[in-house]
C-alpha cells in the first residue's frame, strides 16, 4: 500500500476494505520519522504509545464494524505548544523540558475523542515567538523542498512533517503568520480560523488577543475535516462563545469543485512586492489569478495602501501581550513545573539565544499602556476598514501572496510576510499552494502560497474558494526526500 500523500478519506476507505490497519499507517510514519527527522528536525518527541493506541482502534473497528469517530486511526502531528496529558509540552523550550500537563488541551481532547492518534509533538520557533522554527529543544527545522531554507514558522515543524508525508494531518497555532507561513513555505493548505472558532484552552499563549489554532494539511478537504473536529465552545476560552450558532454542522458541504464560480474576489495590490526579489512570487501569483478567472471568479483590484510591515509594528500586539499572557499560563503550572514565569525562563538561561532579543523586548512591554491601547484602537479601525472594502466592492474574499518573497534561507529572517492582516483583526484566512519557483537547491521548486481572507466566520465561503482553486490548479507536489 502506498501511504504517500494519504488523506483522511483515502485512509478510511482502505481501512474499511481491510487493505491496511491503523497500526500499519502509524508504523509507516514512525519509520519515516526515523529515516528523515535527522534531516528535517521537525519532531520534538514521538508518542511512545502510538502503536498501542492504533491497535486498540483497529480492534474497535473489527469488533464494532464502525469507526469510533470522524478521525478514526488518523495520525496527527501536534505542535508542541498544545498540552498533552501523557507527553511533555515544552513550547520548544528547554526551560519547560520534562513538564507533562495534567490534562489535554481542549483541541487535543477533541482530536482524541474523534479517534485521532497524536503521533508526535512538532518543533516550533521557541514559544512561537518568530517565524523560522528554531528552538532550544530541537534546533532548526528544515524545509523538505529545499534543505537550505527554513519551513516558515512558527509552526514549521508541523509544516515540514506534513509536507514530507509524516502524519496525515497537522495542527499549528497562529499569532501573526504561524499557520499560513509553513503552509505557504511547504506547499500545504492551512487555516487560521476566526478568533473564537477554536479554543486556545491548554495552548501555551503568545498573545491571547491574536492567538488561534488550526489545521495544516496536504489538502483543503483534510483541513475542513480537522476543523469540523476541533472547533467548538469551551468555557475555558471566553472568545469561543462568539462561535455559538455561527458554525455549520460540517464544513464538508463547502468543498465544491465550482467553488470559485460567481465569487467576487479582491486582489490587494499593496501586499504584492515591487522589488526584484518579489518577481518570482509575483509570476506565480499571475498564474494563480488566471486560475481564478478561468474558474468563474471576478477579480477586482484593490489599491488600498495597507502596509503589512507597519501593521506588525503599530497594530499587532504580539510582543506587548507576550509576558503578561505567558505568565498567566506559567503561574498556573503545578509546583513541580520547571518555571512559573517569563522572568524565570530568562533567569534559567534554558532558551535558544536566537529568541533573547525578543524575550528582552517583551519583558519591557505590557498590556494597558498608552501605546498598547493605541494599537488596540488601530485593530478595531482596521477591522472596520476591511469590512468597508469588502462592502464597497461587494467582495466574497480578498487574495494576496502570503509572503511577498520566497521563504528565507536558514540563518536569515523572514521578510515581507502578509499574515498580520488577519492576525491583528481576528479575521479568518486560508493559505493554499499557488505554485513553485525554480531553484538549484529545490528539486521540485520552492513553494509559493496564496492567502484567501474573509469576514469573521466566513470559513464556509473561504473553503469553497480554496477548494475550487486547489482542484483547478492541482499544483501540490510532494518533496523529493
Amino acid at each position: 500500500m502506498n501511504f504517500i500523500e494519504m488523506t483522511v478519506s483515502s485512509a478510511h476507505e482502505a481501512m474499511q476494505k481491510g487493505s491496511f490497519a491503523a497500526k500499519d499507517l502509524v508504523a509507516f510514519y514512525l519509520d519515516r520519522i526515523e529515516r528523515l527527522d535527522d534531516i528535517l528536525h521537525s519532531v520534538i518527541l514521538v508518542n511512545p504509545k502510538a502503536l498501542e493506541e492504533a491497535e486498540k482502534l483497529d480492534q474497535y473497528l473489527e469488533e464494532k464494524g464502525a469507526f469510533i469517530g470522524p478521525l478514526h486511526g488518523i495520525p496527527v502531528i501536534l505542535k508542541d505548544n498544545v498540552d498533552t496529558k501523557d507527553m511533555q509540552t515544552t513550547a520548544g523550550s528547554k526551560s519547560l523540558e520534562g513538564y507533562v500537563p495534567e490534562k489535554d488541551a481542549f483541541l487535543a481532547k477533541k482530536l482524541r475523542d474523534a479517534g485521532a492518534i497524536i503521533l508526535a509533538k512538532a518543533n516550533l520557533h521557541e514559544f512561537a515567538i518568530w517565524g523560522e522554527t528554531i528552538s532550544s529543544m530541537r534546533g532548526q527545522s528544515v524545509n523538505p523542498y529545499d534543505l537550505t531554507r527554513t519551513p516558515g514558522g512558527s509552526s514549521g515543524g508541523t509544516g515540514a512533517a506534513i509536507a514530507a508525508n509524516i502524519g496525515v494531518i497537522g495542527i499549528g497555532t497562529d499569532t501573526i503568520n504561524s499557520i499560513r507561513s509553513p503552509a505557504s513555505a511547504c506547499s500545504l493548505a492551512g487555516i487560521r480560523p476566526t478568533i473564537g472558532l477554536v479554543s486556545r484552552g491548554g495552548v501555551v499563549p503568545y498573545s491571547l488577543t491574536q492567538d488561534t489554532a488550526g489545521p495544516i494539511c496536504r489538502t483543503v478537504e483534510d483541513c475542513a475535516r480537522t476543523l469540523d473536529v476541533i472547533q467548538g465552545y469551551d468555557r475555558e476560552d471566553d472568545e469561543t462563545a462568539w462561535s455559538v450558532n455561527r458554525v455549520p454542522d460540517s464544513y464538508l458541504p463547502s468543498l465544491k469543485k465550482d467553488g470559485m464560480q460567481g465569487k467576487r474576489i479582491g486582489v490587494l495590490s499593496s501586499f504584492f512586492g515591487k522589488e526584484r526579489v518579489n518577481e518570482s512570487v509575483n509570476r506565480v501569483m499571475e498564474d494563480a489569478k488566471r486560475v481564478f478567472e478561468a474558474g468563474g471568479a471576478t477579480l477586482i483590484p484593490i489599491d488600498d495602501p495597507i502596509d503589512s510591515d507597519w501593521m506588525i509594528r503599530e497594530v499587532s500586539v504580539h510582543l506587548d501581550d507576550f509576558r503578561t499572557h505567558l505568565d498567566g499560563y506559567l503561574e498556573k503550572l503545578p509546583p513541580d513545573a520547571p518555571v512559573h514565569s517569563v522572568e524565570e525562563v530568562v533567569a534559567s538561561g534554558k532558551f535558544h539565544p536566537g529568541i533573547k532579543d525578543n524575550l528582552m523586548t517583551a519583558m519591557s512591554l505590557d498590556v494597558g499602556t498608552a501605546h498598547y491601547n493605541e494599537k488596540r484602537l488601530r485593530q478595531e479601525a482596521m477591522k472596520t476598514h476591511i469590512m468597508q472594502i469588502m462592502a464597497d466592492h461587494q467582495l466574497d474574499a480578498i487574495i494576496y501572496p502570503h509572503q511577498q518573497q520566497l521563504v528565507c534561507k536558514i540563518g536569515d529572517s523572514q521578510k515581507q510576510r502578509n499574515g498580520v492582516l488577519c492576525s491583528a483583526t481576528g479575521f479568518p484566512s486560508i493559505a493554499v499552494p499557488a505554485g513553485f519557483v525554480e531553484d538549484k537547491n529545490a528539486p521540485v521548486g520552492v513553494p509559493v502560497g496564496l492567502e484567501i481572507i474573509g469576514r469573521p466566520f466566513s470559513e464556509p465561503t473561504l473553503l469553497e474558494i480554496a477548494y475550487g482553486f486547489e482542484q483547478a490548479s492541482c499544483v501540490r507536489k510532494p518533496p523529493e526526500i
